[in-house]
């Protein structure tokens, strides 16, 4: 069970990680957008939250494939797919845990008043120090929110995963999927021990996010 407890956790913080990094200029450039590109681009952001997840794994499945135009140039390196990896789990992670990186973030930076940006613009801060000294502290809410939502969804992940990464122990075989081969071995007590900590887990998390709001000023705004 140890090990398939490492792998979730190992395949959440690297997703949560990355994402928090990737999604700050996404999220800052949807805030500061107010043309139909912004509107675009943020429902494509938003599209794995309405999709079913067996349908967002068949593309990657089929993206991440021996046969796939995507993987032509890792063929080069000896790298003929990218399915049933563990870099591919990353992969689905990513894209799968989007919007739930960026909508936070999203959300933070448009809290953020034109008046503290204006201010920073008048005492002669480039955009970059303004976004770094002024932005980026005023939505720090907005990251806790982004961090604790895209670690858990991440954690909860089923379908993506099972399309993607199949059940290899060690390598892609993380604790939703594990429930699911328990549960198709007739091994209840198992599976019933691994769904009783996502539960917990689950319910900590929104407690945990509760809690936040009341102490974290600006983080009931970051979220709206």
């Amino acid at each position: 069970m140890l090990p398939v407890i490492w792998l979730t956790l190992k395949l959440a913080g690297v997703t949560t990680a990355i994402l928090l990094l990737a999604a700050t200029p996404l999220a800052w450039w949807l805030a500061r957008s107010r043309g139909f590109a912004g509107e675009l681009v943020g429902a494509l952001v938003a599209l794995p939250i309405v999709l079913p997840p067996t349908v967002l794994g068949f593309y990657l499945l089929i993206a991440l494939s021996p046969s796939s135009p995507l993987m032509a140039p890792l063929q080069a390196f000896g790298i003929r797919t990218l399915a049933f990896t563990f870099t591919g789990l990353v992969i689905g992670s990513l894209i799968y845990s989007l919007p739930f990186a960026v909508q936070p973030l999203r959300n933070a930076f448009r809290a953020v008043g034109e008046e503290h940006l204006d201010a920073a613009a008048t005492l002669g801060a480039s955009g970059l120090a303004t976004f770094t000294r002024v932005a980026l502290p005023l939505a720090a809410p907005g990251y806790v929110v982004a961090a604790i939502l895209t670690f858990a969804h991440t954690i909860g992940e089923f379908g993506v995963v099972l399309m993607i990464g199949g059940a290899i122990p060690g390598v892609t075989n993380v604790l939703s999927v594990e429930i699911f081969r328990d549960v198709e071995a007739l091994a209840w007590g198992r599976a019933h021990a691994l769904a009783a900590l996502l539960l917990v887990f689950g319910f900590a998390v929104v407690l945990a996010l509760l809690m936040l709001e009341r102490r974290l000023p600006g983080l009931d705004q970051g979220e709206r």
